[in-house]
Formats: C-alpha cells, sequence, structure tokens
C-alpha cells in the first residue's frame, strides 16, 4: 500500500474512534456506569476476537508469536500492556461524553494526542525510527489543533469542562499506544496478535476495577435493549488493529492527523445525523476542512537532499 492509502486508513480509524466514543458514552449514560460501559465494549471485543483466534490459524500463529518473542525477551513483556492504555480512552468514552458530548471530548482527546505525537516520533519511542520535526509537521500539528478549535470548541457546551481534563490525558497516551502497539504488531508479524492483546489486558483490567466498585456499593442502570449501543468493542477491533500496521509507514503524529481527520468530520456527520448532537454551522465545516488540510501539510515529505543536510 501507498503512503497515500495507509493516510486513508487511518482517517478511517479516527471515524471508527468517534462512533466508538459515541456509543460508548451513551452506553455509559443509559447504565450510569462509565466504567461498566467500557468493560462491556472491552468484553464483547475480545469475545469477538476469540471467535476469530477459533477460525483463523493465522490470528493463532500471530498469537503464539507475541507469546514466544515475551518469553525469549526479543520484546519487553509490558509493551503487551498497551491494552491498558486502551482501557483508559475507552473508560473516559463512557465517564465523559454523557456529560460533555461528542464534541468536548474529541477536543481533549485531539489536543493531546496531537501535542504527544510530536514528542514520540521526535523520541523513536516503542522502537519506531526517529522523524525529524520539519517545518510542515509542525504546521500540520498547530493546524489540526486550530481545526478542531473551530469545529467543535464553538458549540457551547460547556456545562462541567473540568472533565476534558480525562479524554486530554487519554490523549496524551494514545500516541504511546500506537508506538507501542506497532512494535508488537511488527514482533508479532500479526496485527490481530497485537489487537488481541490489547483487548485481554483492558478487560481484565476494568473488569477488576469494577469488581472493587460493585465491592463498594457502585451499581448501575439495568442493561438497555438497543443492539447498536453494543458495537463498541467491534469498533475498537477496527481502530486498533488499523493503528498498529499504518503507524509503522506513516509515523505516530502523520497517522495521528489522520486519525483526528476522520474524528472531526465524523463529529460533524454525527451531529447532523443524530438531532441531539450539535447543530452543524459554517465554523464547523470549516474546522472539518481545515483538519484535512493539517493531513496534507503533515503528509509533506522533504526532498532526500534537504534531510540529508539535517542529519
Amino acid at each position: 500500500m501507498t503512503a497515500f492509502l495507509w493516510l486513508l486508513a487511518s482517517i478511517g480509524a479516527g471515524t471508527g474512534l468517534a462512533l466508538q466514543s459515541r456509543v460508548n458514552g451513551e452506553l455509559g449514560a443509559r447504565l450510569e456506569h462509565g466504567m461498566l460501559a467500557a468493560l462491556i465494549s472491552f468484553g464483547i471485543g475480545t469475545a469477538v476476537l476469540a471467535l476469530l483466534l477459533v477460525v483463523w490459524p493465522g490470528a493463532r500463529a500471530g498469537v503464539r508469536r507475541l507469546i514466544g518473542v515475551i518469553r525469549d525477551g526479543s520484546m519487553p513483556w509490558w509493551y503487551a500492556t498497551t491494552g491498558l492504555l486502551g482501557a483508559f480512552l475507552v473508560a473516559t468514552q463512557g465517564i465523559v461524553v454523557g456529560t460533555l458530548g461528542v464534541a468536548l471530548y474529541t477536543v481533549g482527546v485531539v489536543a493531546g494526542q496531537t501535542m504527544s505525537g510530536l514528542a514520540v516520533d521526535r523520541m523513536g519511542l516503542g522502537g519506531l525510527a526517529r522523524k525529524a520535526i520539519t517545518p510542515p509537521r509542525v504546521v500540520g500539528g498547530v493546524l489540526a489543533l486550530v481545526a478542531v478549535g473551530l469545529a467543535l470548541v464553538g458549540t457551547g457546551e460547556l456545562e462541567g469542562a473540568w472533565l476534558i481534563v480525562l479524554p486530554f490525558l487519554a490523549g496524551l497516551l494514545q500516541s504511546l499506544q500506537q508506538a507501542m502497539g506497532g512494535l508488537v504488531q511488527r514482533h508479532a508479524q500479526s496485527a490481530i496478535a497485537q489487537t488481541v492483546s490489547n483487548f485481554v489486558v483492558g478487560t481484565i483490567a476494568l473488569a477488576l476495577f469494577v469488581l472493587v466498585q460493585t465491592l463498594v456499593g457502585v451499581r448501575g442502570a439495568p442493561l438497555p435493549t438497543e443492539p447498536w449501543l453494543y458495537v463498541g468493542g467491534v469498533l475498537g477491533i477496527v481502530f486498533i488493529a488499523l493503528m498498529s500496521v499504518a503507524v509503522h509507514h506513516l509515523g505516530v503524529l502523520t497517522m495521528g492527523l489522520g486519525v483526528i481527520c476522520g474524528q472531526v468530520v465524523t463529529s460533524v456527520l454525527l451531529d447532523v445525523v443524530f438531532p441531539a448532537g450539535h447543530p452543524v454551522t459554517t465554523w464547523s465545516l470549516l474546522g472539518a476542512a481545515l483538519t484535512i488540510a493539517a493531513v496534507g501539510v503533515s503528509a509533506i515529505r522533504r526532498p532526500a537532499r534537504a534531510a540529508a543536510r539535517s542529519v
């Protein structure tokens, strides 16, 4: 695949993340229990992956390779704990989206992700090659932040705005998760193996947390009956699998900007499809267009001669 196609894949991942945020946020609001909503999302995703392992020998082989590289020390075992970061992201969806909506939630995630993407690429975390912080990449990052502000901040939904700290932290951790997940995928030679690792670890962590909450008396409302409220886990599978592969072809920042593009555009569309969402304004449309421009600017590569002189 060319870099352009991987960029489209990252945009698709962002679309899935925006949809997942809406689904898990609504589930958390219905249950009145954000952590339980996150556990249900991860649990369903884990069950789907378990079925996939049963019918797909290649996926089982990838999991065996992952276990092997952990046992022989070729890969640090803690790289396989990226599911903890994913669990935190999904938990913030269930906790925050019901109060702030997808719009401001996306603002927090995008701001954190854009800021940390530059640092992760520059330091070469997760075994990725270091990438220079070039002017186009910096401009692309700044444009992405401005675009998100144009598209989403002007919604006027400011009640409980302090909760935006949670998705901001989740966004900061997303770049690290993408880098670490990409390394796991490379060692296992399987995006599915990385995704299985993510979901299993995340499900265990969330189950323990919900168990503690239950023991201290935290209870949720009855389970809703609408099937669409339970597709968050499947969307998460698509999101994680696409990211773990695309990061090696684009780098954390450019891939992250592609994800941002998908998130912002989908957030605007969700506001059209669901009347309860924010109205689509001229500012929202300008912000979505500027986000796409930010992705294009970030993807600009310097001529090889110029890059060589900067080393």
